[in-house]
């Protein structure tokens, strides 16, 4: 269900299919919410895609799905609470809030008039900035030391410089544009695996007739990757609930996952069909938030 906007529906709408941004109510929630974090005396940067658009094509992209902003816990005075009181304060807007329970970092996402919005509040471990996906790294010090650049008008940071932050996020073919499916593919295709200690969960790899596919390869990006036996059945590592990307392989099939909620002890299905009805890539298959179905 769409929503009326500002809502849960909405939110969810947004996060299940990626509908790109209308650019002029996108140019209008940005400036209204870079206010009221000046006003509250949070330091932002221009994140991901909207980094991306913003240095490359002095612009927002137009196939782009949401806005990125991120912070630093800890430096210049920003604190959980300060976080809790942006979130509150967006909510007075009318801004819908829905909180992301992230393992390197505190993070919202906002939806209002049908345009979503992130802020990711991220912690630095020994001068290194884990990003989602699959703890992606990043020198803290092209977020704690960041670069301001004009932008729709107005002075924004991003992150020093944003061209290396670029190249690490997107590879080398950055300057080169892609739409929504092929960005996201460069992204998670390059992240090693980490080998992630933790607890079992399952996922099962149904085609596109409904039949279990074995020797599937099932990448948890950052982690590891596994094959399906021939019940279907990939089994991973994952230290504890969190939001991941994966990967699904097998013969004339490739799906990335690009966000999914996931915890250790469940079991999921993925379903070749219905991940096709939620993509949204223009090349290849991008799924994001609800393409796995958790098996109670």
């Amino acid at each position: 269900m769409l929503g009326n906007g500002s809502d849960k529906a909405t939110m969810e709408y947004t996060l299940k299919y990626n509908p790109p941004m209308d650019l002029t109510v996108a140019k209008t929630n940005l400036k209204e919410i870079k206010q009221v974090l000046e006003q509250l005396g949070v330091v932002f940067i221009l994140g991901s895609g909207t980094c991306l658009g913003a240095t490359r094509d002095k612009a927002l992209m137009p196939w782009d799905d949401d806005i990125d902003l991120l912070s630093v816990l800890g430096v210049n005075g920003l604190t959980e609470a300060k976080v809790d009181a942006v979130a509150d304060a967006l909510r007075g807007k009318g801004y819908f809030i829905r909180e992301f329970a992230m393992a390197n970092s505190k993070a919202f996402a906002t939806v209002k008039n049908y345009v979503r919005i992130s802020l990711e509040c991220v912690r630095t471990v020994d001068d290194i900035i884990y990003l989602f996906p699959g703890g992606f790294k990043i020198p803290a010090s092209m977020f704690t030391q960041p670069k301001e650049i004009e932008f729709l008008g107005e002075q924004f940071l991003v992150p020093n410089p944003p061209e290396d932050y670029l190249r690490l996020k997107y590879g080398e073919e950055w300057m080169v544009p892609k739409k929504a499916g092929e960005y996201e593919i460069d992204v998670v295709g390059k992240i090693p695996d980490a080998g992630f200690v933790g607890q079992p969960l399952r996922i099962r790899v149904i085609d596109h007739e409904g039949n279990p596919v074995s020797e599937a390869e099932v990448v948890l990006v950052g982690s590891g990757r596994s094959r399906t036996d021939q019940g279907g059945y990939a089994q991973l590592l994952l230290p504890g609930p969190d939001f991941c990307s994966l990967i699904i392989r097998y013969p004339e099939h490739e799906q990335v996952l690009y966000m999914e909620e996931i915890e250790p002890g469940q079991t999921y299905v993925y379903r070749a069909d219905a991940a096709s009805k939620a993509a949204s890539g223009v090349s290849g298959e991008i799924g994001t938030l609800g393409n796995l179905l958790l098996v109670e």
